[in-house]
This record gives C-alpha cells, structure tokens and sequence, in this order.
C-alpha cells in the first residue's frame, strides 16, 4: 500500500493519519507530496503538524508549492525503483523510520505527454 500525503496536516488529524498509516497492509509506503506535507510549509503555526515525518515514517519527499504532476509521477517512479533495487529496505533500517528520500522537482511540461487512442 502507499501513502500520498498531501497538504498540511493539523495536530487534530495527526492521530487520524497515523491511525490509517496503523492500519494499512505491510508493506506500506509513504510518499510526502508538496512543502506543506514535508515542512508544515509557510503555516508556522501551534494547530499545524511541521511534518508529517513526526507522524509516519516518509520513505520519498516530493518538493513543490504545489508539486507538478511530473514531480508526483517521478517520486512514485523513484519509490518504484528503490523497491525493486531493494534499498529501501536498507534505508529504512539505517534511518530507523522511513527511507527519507529527496527528489528533484521536476518542471511543468518537461516530461512529453502520452497519447491515447486518435484525434
């Protein structure tokens, strides 16, 4: 199973999140989407979590304010190959929590669009 977080979490929904991240099949993956997820963002505030890896373990941090859709889609293609290489197993063990990887964001447009059926 994986987890996209999105958006700033508050200290009202942070047992919620973790009860869900509980409850999900092992294995299970976090993916944290955008600054807000990862950083509380712009909201330094005393109701906004400043992190949702003080919550569940994040194993990808995908950057933007909002991420582009190519930078999703990369962060999903990099969790996919860690799991393949099996590093994420590694990363996870020497972190003590979730692989905590940093992705590039990747710019709007950059990647060429597919195409289905004729026009």
């Amino acid at each position: 199973d994986i987890m996209i977080v999105a958006g700033r979490v508050s200290q009202k929904m942070a047992p919620v999140l973790r009860q869900v991240y509980d409850q999900m099949m092992e294995p299970k993956w976090v993916i944290s989407m955008g600054v807000c997820a990862s950083s509380g963002g712009m909201f330094n505030n005393y109701a906004i979590v400043q992190g949702v890896d003080q919550i569940v373990p994040v194993d990808v941090y995908a950057p933007g304010c909002p991420p582009t859709p190519e930078t999703l889609i990369h962060a999903i293609e990099t969790l996919h190959q860690l799991i393949e290489d099996g590093e994420i197993m590694k990363r996870r063990a020497s972190t003590g929590a979730g692989a905590q990887v940093h992705i590039q964001e990747i710019p709007a447009g950059s990647i060429t669009p597919v195409i289905l059926g004729k026009r």
